[in-house]
């Protein structure tokens, strides 16, 4: 043990032991790592850092960190970094009650994301929050929800269960405050029935000032107590809220009539006013909590389509199980009519079911031995039985909901101006209110007056305006996209999309079918079927379309092995077939000396809309023979592109094609734009280069073999997601193999861009009118309440009129 001096006395020095270092552990997730030369690199990284001892476990992609103080967490996590790994954050969804206001919001996001290495973002329509946090580095979740109680509010995780229980402690808090709203509204009748006749100048109707503070005082105290409490928790963390303004407001108007009532002063008082305002503005809350509960509601009812129950084969047998316990494997049956439980493969039988709620198709899908079938769909009228592939959060549906879930917790950009304004909003309101109440004080005389101005300065000023005006339209756009099939990664995205100006699009599987067939075979130098074997022998465990076209023949049978194997991108193939090399591919490629009559034959099948491609002997000149494939153009095609044309999007095709079949496809589908021969990698490079100006530029594919383009692009689009691999990589996912789902989210996000202009402009336009007419006095308190009781509702209620918006408008 090491001793270090400490003081002296008489003359002698004392030493007391070197106090031992804090011991630190961490066990972080890696990510990147390929193999076990990369574990045993990052080991040696960390292991330099100063009082560091790591281990690395590459099979499962952890690394066990001890530190003894000389580093911190957050330094270990740039070590790694900087070694070329990642330590991948979690996602921790939070249900918070409690908040009443966009401040609230606001200040439960800010304390969040000052904790270490937090990032969250809080919603303040669906009251959730969405925490990115790093095990073994950050906070852990235990001390993000306590950090979040501590300030004044209620955070549990949400998971199944607890979104029944939030639910129903929802529609309990619900019914609890409508019958608190009645006996508020019996109570305050009483003493706005006066206000007429007092208007009229018959103040012989007044009700006694003692009869006015006795049903009053219950509004202001028991029935408002949620604004004090509310109040409280906000000022005793450092800010400011709504209900600080509606608490401050009415007790000074009840506060002065009740020192008035009791000094028997000849003063007018204003318990109606203290009274009523609390009264609206619950009223307000009530409408707005039905209104932001009918915005969420596509995201329910998404929820609730599963069945509970699945029909199991079990040992010859067959049982109901609650659809919880089905495992990946297990052999289920769907009859006729009934909802398919889990995602699966077809096993026997013939149906039709209808994926309208995953494509927003309404045909239904033939569905036969080998074809997929998905959870919550409905099965036609022929029996199916089942091997189950995908359950529980594994399923399309559920990742469907979870990333609607997540595009409805985001914030679009739009919405960053607003976030500022509430932060400061309620401190700038008090000051105006302070000013109010001293300007008018001064200029009139009449403390009464400027107490009556000053009360609806702080009653009309509303934060809840401007923090509903983006959620509760993203909320209903985002649930409106995944009923149509069209699933929106996040609120940016959604804004990207309605700015959309330039648009890519891949040819195959996008423009066209998807569904490549030989249309022309077209033997030269060979005879018999030998020739098309030794071409499928050259496509084997090719996933081209193209590829896949050729081994669909009936003559690419038995074929044979394929040895010294090359690809050439966007080229062809090279490889040994019986002892002959030989190369499949482009005729410009595979065989660069045809003479004219095949050159001709090559062209003219190209002005077809064909894709031809030749076998050669490397030996000999001339190819072996000619395969003819075409993909046929999408019926649909046509009608889309002129809708995106007239929503003044330019489109251009990308492909591999050759010149003259790109001009081919190009003609018959309407576009005028288009570039040929473009490889894989060159798609990503046309991308950059039509980003001129501000346009933004989006690229639509297939979300795997464009995946470069697609993330090059503004805006990338996924067709045809029969995958979850789709639904991560795409920043919209289209369920139809349709480009009129394309247009459509164009339709979709232009209306709810359109909507949150309309809710912002309304909600400025409502404070920036509202607070200086109040100041100016000429806004009575109650009638400033019923306003800003009111105005949060509209904003919510013109956010709900999107609910109207169809596919196809």
């Amino acid at each position: 043990m090491t001793f270090v001096p400490r003081h002296r006395k008489n003359g002698k020095t004392r030493v007391f032991p070197a106090p031992i270092p804090t011991m630190q552990k961490l066990d972080l997730a890696i990510a990147g790592m390929h193999c076990a030369a990369c574990a045993a690199r990052l080991e040696k990284c960390l292991n330099a850092l100063p009082g560091v001892r790591a281990s690395v476990n590459f099979a499962s992609e952890r690394a066990l960190v001890t530190l003894s103080g000389a580093v911190s967490p957050q330094e270990v996590v740039r070590a790694i970094k900087a070694a070329g790994f990642e330590t991948p954050s979690e996602v921790l969804e939070l249900a918070i009650s409690g908040m009443h206001c966009a401040a609230c919001a606001a200040r439960v996001e800010t304390l969040l994301n000052r904790l270490p290495d937090v990032e969250a973002s809080v919603n303040l329509a669906n009251e959730q929050a969405r925490v990115h946090w790093r095990p073994g580095v950050s906070a852990t979740p235990a001390e993000i929800i306590a950090a979040i109680e501590k300030a004044g509010f209620k955070a549990a995780r949400l998971d199944d269960s607890i979104r029944e229980t939030v639910r129903t402690e929802k529609d309990a808090a619900y019914r609890r405050e409508v019958r608190r709203f009645w006996i508020s509204a019996l109570l305050t009748l009483p003493l706005l029935a006066q206000m007429p006749f007092m208007l009229a100048g018959g103040h012989g109707m007044e009700l006694p000032r003692w009869l006015q503070c006795a049903l009053a005082t219950p509004v202001q105290f028991w029935i408002g107590a949620r604004f004090y409490a509310g109040a409280w928790s906000a000022l005793k963390n450092g800010s400011a809220n709504m209900d600080v303004l509606v608490a401050l407001g009415t007790s000074m108007a009840w506060g002065f009539s009740t020192v008035v009532t009791v000094m028997g002063l000849r003063q007018h008082v204003y318990f109606e006013g203290a009274a009523a305002v609390i009264t609206l503005v619950l009223l307000g809350k009530l409408l707005e909590a039905r209104a932001k509960a009918r915005a969420a509601s596509a995201l329910e009812s998404l929820a609730h389509l599963q069945p509970r129950v699945a029909r199991v084969e079990r040992e010859g047998s067959i049982e109901e199980i609650a659809v919880e316990r089905l495992s990946p494997g297990d052999v289920f049956l769907v009859r006729p009519g009934e909802t398919i439980p889990v995602d699966g493969e077809v096993l026997d039988g013939d149906s039709a079911v209808d994926e309208a709620l995953l494509t927003g198709e309404s045909i239904p899908v033939a569905k036969s031995p080998g074809a997929a079938v998905f959870a919550a769909t409905l099965n036609g009228t022929g029996l199916l039985r089942c091997r189950a592939t995908g359950v529980g959060e594994q399923t399309l549906l559920a990742g469907i909901i979870r990333l609607v879930a997540e595009a409805q917790g985001s914030k679009a950009p739009v919405q960053r101006l607003t976030d500022r304004i509430s932060a400061i909003f309620v401190p700038t309101v008090c000051g105006i209110a302070f000013v109010t109440f001293l300007g008018w004080w001064f200029t009139a005389g009449d403390l009464a007056t400027a107490l009556v101005n000053a009360v609806a300065v702080l009653v009309i000023a509303c934060p809840c305006a401007l923090g509903l005006a983006t959620p509760t339209a993203i909320m209903v756009g985002a649930g409106l996209g995944a009923q149509a099939g069209i699933l929106i990664r996040n609120a940016e995205a959604l804004e990207r999309v309605g700015k959309l100006r330039v648009l890519a699009l891949d040819k195959t599987g996008t423009l066209t079918e998807g569904r490549p067939r030989v249309t022309d075979i077209l033997p030269v130098e060979a005879g018999g079927t030998d020739w098309i074997r030794a071409a499928a022998a050259l496509e084997q465990g090719s996933e081209h379309p193209l590829a896949r076209a050729i081994l669909a023949l009936p003559e690419a049978r038995d074929v044979p092995v394929t040895t010294g194997f090359r690809a050439f991108p966007g080229a062809g193939v090279e490889g040994v077939v019986k002892g002959r090399r030989l190369r499949l591919g482009a005729p410009d490629w595979a065989c660069p000396d045809l003479d004219d009559t095949l050159a001709a034959r090559v062209a003219a099948l190209r002005g077809q809309g064909k894709t031809v491609v030749a076998l050669r002997d490397t030996t000999q000149e001339s190819p072996l023979g000619l395969i003819a494939i075409a993909d046929a153009l999408r019926a649909t095609t046509p009608a889309a592109l002129a809708r995106l044309a007239a929503a003044d999007v330019r489109a251009i095709m990308l492909t591999g094609d050759n010149e003259r079949t790109a001009a081919t496809i190009a003609a018959e589908a309407g576009i005028r734009e288009f570039r040929a021969g473009i490889l894989p990698e060159g798609k990503a490079r046309a991308l950059r280069e039509l980003k001129t100006g501000d346009a933004v530029v989006g690229m639509v594919g297939d979300g795997v073999n464009d995946a470069p383009a697609l993330a090059a692009a503004d805006v990338s689009f996924a067709m045809g997601a029969g995958s979850d691999a789709a639904i991560r990589t795409a920043d919209v996912t289209l369920m139809r193999n349709d480009l009129n789902a394309l247009a459509d989210a164009l339709s979709l996000s232009r209306a709810t861009m359109g909507k949150i202009r309309q809710n912002l402009f309304f909600a400025f336009l409502y404070n920036v009118l509202g607070i200086p007419l109040a100041a100016l006095g000429y806004l009575n308190p109650v009638i400033a309440g019923a306003a800003m009781a009111l105005s949060s509702v509209s904003v919510v209620s013109n956010s709900l009129r999107l609910r109207r918006w169809r596919p196809g408008a």
